[in-house]
């Protein structure tokens, strides 16, 4: 379980190819205290368990689905991620409840940095997932808890304030790069009940031909 407060950038230093998966080698910097083997971390807000710690580097095994699904198969020797350790009993909920479990890589479509006190990034939303975003709800965008300012059935916007800006991978973004959504949960779990009742997954068609 995670919040979507990134806590560090981290740095990978290599990926490995193993199959039709990833083998990522990232340096975890402020959070490495965190992150013994066998404990989860969100990279780029997608769940993955630490396998092998050397100092400050862990190594962490993206599967085939992981790879296919997130932005984690474009990640690069050098390149920035986001990373947030697993909650604790006792930690506060500062974000939104995320399990870490993106629901699909869309495109950056816009980067509005013309207002001052914030940027406004303009994302993509595949169809499956436009019943479960919303104005003034929650959305993770690679790991970050941000609210919804406004939503089309094909695109979302969030205004993004300086220090999110200044201390994730949103500064790096534009147009044409891919990010990780993960929609609000409690969304998820409504929509099940909506759409199906008992069996079967996310139908999107019943909610939208409803009124949802």
């Amino acid at each position: 379980m995670f919040t979507g407060l990134v806590k560090t950038l981290g740095t990978v230093v290599s990926v490995q190819a193993f199959g039709k998966g990833r083998r990522l080698t990232i340096d975890l910097g402020a959070v490495a205290g965190e992150a013994g083997v066998g404990r989860s971390v969100a990279v780029n807000g997608t769940c993955l368990t630490v396998t092998v710690r050397s100092g400050s580097n862990a190594s962490f095994d993206a599967v085939a689905e992981t790879v296919s699904r997130t932005n984690l198969g474009m990640l690069r020797a050098g390149d920035k991620v986001n990373l947030e350790p697993a909650l604790r009993i006792g930690d506060a909920l500062d974000g939104h409840m995320l399990l870490g479990h993106a629901d699909a890589l869309a495109k950056v479509l816009a980067v509005d940095a013309k207002n001052p006190d914030h940027r406004v990034l303009r994302v993509e939303l595949p169809r499956d997932l436009s019943p479960l975003v919303a104005e003034k709800g929650s959305v993770a965008v690679d790991g970050i808890s941000l609210t919804v300012a406004k939503a089309t059935d094909s695109w979302f916007s969030v205004a993004v304030i300086p220090h999110t800006w200044a201390n994730s991978t949103l500064s790096l973004r534009k147009p044409g790069d891919g990010v990780n959504l993960e929609a609000d949960v409690l969304a998820r779990y409504a929509a099940r009940i909506l759409g199906k009742g008992s069996g079967g997954g996310l139908t999107g068609d019943f909610l939208r031909e409803n009124g949802f």
